[in-house]
């Protein structure tokens, strides 16, 4: 055990107060101070530095550097004592850090290993298998690495812990640049098989789903862009990589001619049989597991026309029973059932009338109307109960015209009032002007004269007339 106190008389002198220590010892990994007849016991391993010397005209003043504990100061002491104190508490200081570093070689060469292979993965490196690599080099990094002092352990070994230091810090940035590595290099590794898997070449977005490995992967597509192309394509090439085997794999579809398609489909590209399931098939399955029989199915369960009707009988009774279901159904097929397609977008009356035809546009009451607005306008005035007729025979008689019976859109039964939809928008020309423009196929000189000719005849024959339609006004 090697100790430095200091001298009676110079410590004295240099410390009137007795506020440093009066003796310290090295005692194999701890270092023990005396202050006033009390010991104290602290850790080689809180030293930030080796000690410093000063020496003095009342002896020799050593510090002790121990982060952020308050230093340990001994005055007074001889200098070449000092001197061979501070030569053997540094050299303990080092055996401690590198003795602790070597206790834990084998686990940090095993870090090490993992750090290091992020940088060219041979598998895709996915949070499940990150993470547990992530929670050892943190907890090696907080028991020991951050703990070890660079000038105690040398360049060397502060440079073989630096990548795990720095993966504990910064571990996305690494594993981000794992991935673009491993997606390049696997793109182009699988190029003929992404080219051939399906009839048609693969899409750059699909091939990216399917070789993206992580915990869970989100898929947005619309109908008819290929989600079963990528499902088929990546059941068949996890296996075909060896990345899955064939019972790890499940395959869920909605429906069960799907599910039988796709398991089809990837035996016929991948040469294993990989069966895909209905989700209905699979629970069931799992309560016959857990319950140890499987219970009797529903009608509906098989029966399509006795699911539409268990579905009408459940609407009529929430119908019946709460007054905002109704109102949601009718709101539904008020305003959701058709495409909200106006004249405004096409460019021929053809496409028009054809696009019109097509949809069928039934209010609420039950009429067949010409236009979206139209369709609007009906059944706002059904939902909020005025009774109306749509395109009834003018009350009057118009002669002379060469006309046929003028018929407004709407007419308020209650008031008598007439609505009209009139297709025209309000146009801000840069001077600040408006006029009024009607849709691209519409002849607006002709559309805008039947408008003026429609309140001539309302104002002569004194019926009120409401106008609708004049969007952006």
């Amino acid at each position: 055990m090697t100790r430095l106190q200091r001298r009676p008389l110079l410590g004295f002198l240099a410390d009137p107060f007795g506020k440093s220590a009066r003796a310290l010892e090295i005692d194999a990994d701890h270092l023990r101070i005396t202050r006033r007849g009390r010991v104290a016991t602290m850790s080689l391993q809180l030293l930030s530095s080796p000690p410093s010397l000063r020496r003095g005209l009342f002896g020799t003043k050593l510090t002790i550097s121990a982060g952020d504990q308050e230093d340990v100061i001994l005055k007074g002491a001889g200098y070449r004592k000092s001197i061979a104190f501070s030569e053997e508490l540094k050299d303990a200081w080092v055996r401690f850090n590198l003795a602790a570093l070597k206790k834990e070689a084998a686990r940090l060469d095993r870090i090490l290993a993992g750090v290091r292979s992020l940088t060219a993965p041979s598998r895709y490196p996915a949070a499940c298998a990150v993470t547990p690599l992530l929670d050892d080099a943190r907890a090696l990094d907080a028991s020991l690495l951050s703990k070890l002092n660079a000038e105690a352990i040398g360049p060397e070994a502060v440079e073989r812990i630096a990548p795990v230091r720095k993966f504990a810090a910064e571990p996305r940035a690494l594993r981000a640049n794992g991935i673009a590595v491993f997606v390049a290099s696997e793109l182009d590794r699988w190029k003929e098989f992404f080219d051939t898997i399906e009839s048609k070449p693969l899409t750059p977005e699909q091939r990216l789903s399917v070789v993206v490995d992580e915990d869970a992967t989100l898929v947005l597509a619309g109908a008819g862009s290929g989600k079963t192309s990528v499902i088929t394509a990546k059941a068949a090439y996890l296996v075909t990589a060896g990345i899955r085997q064939p019972e790890e794999i499940l395959l869920l579809a909605f429906a069960k001619n799907a599910a039988e398609e796709m398991s089809e489909r990837v035996e016929a590209r991948s040469g294993v049989p990989i069966v895909a399931r209905t989700f209905h098939a699979i629970a069931y399955d799992i309560i016959g597991i857990v319950e140890g029989s499987k219970p009797a199915l529903a009608d509906h369960a098989t029966d399509d026309m006795a699911f539409t009707n268990l579905i009408k009988q459940i609407l009529k009774d929430l119908v019946h029973l709460l007054s905002e279901v109704s109102r949601a159904i009718i709101q539904f097929f008020a305003h959701f059932l058709v495409e909200p397609k106006t004249e405004w977008d096409f460019q021929t009356k053809h496409d028009f009338y054809t696009h019109m035809e097509t949809q069928d546009l039934r209010t609420l009451q039950g009429e067949r109307v010409k236009s979206y607005e139209e369709l609007q306008i009906a059944n706002w005035l059904y939902e909020n109960g005025i009774e109306y007729e749509y395109e009834p025979v003018y009350e009057h008689k118009i002669t002379e015209t060469g006309r046929r019976d003028y018929q407004p859109d709407f007419r308020l039964v209650e008031s008598g009032i007439y609505i009209e939809h009139f297709g025209v928008r309000r146009e801000k020309a840069r001077d600040g002007s408006e006029r009024l423009v009607t849709a691209p196929f519409v002849d607006r000189d002709e559309y805008l004269a039947g408008m003026d000719w429609k309140r001539k005849v309302h104002a002569e024959h004194d019926t009120t007339l409401n106008r609708a339609g004049f969007a952006g006004g």
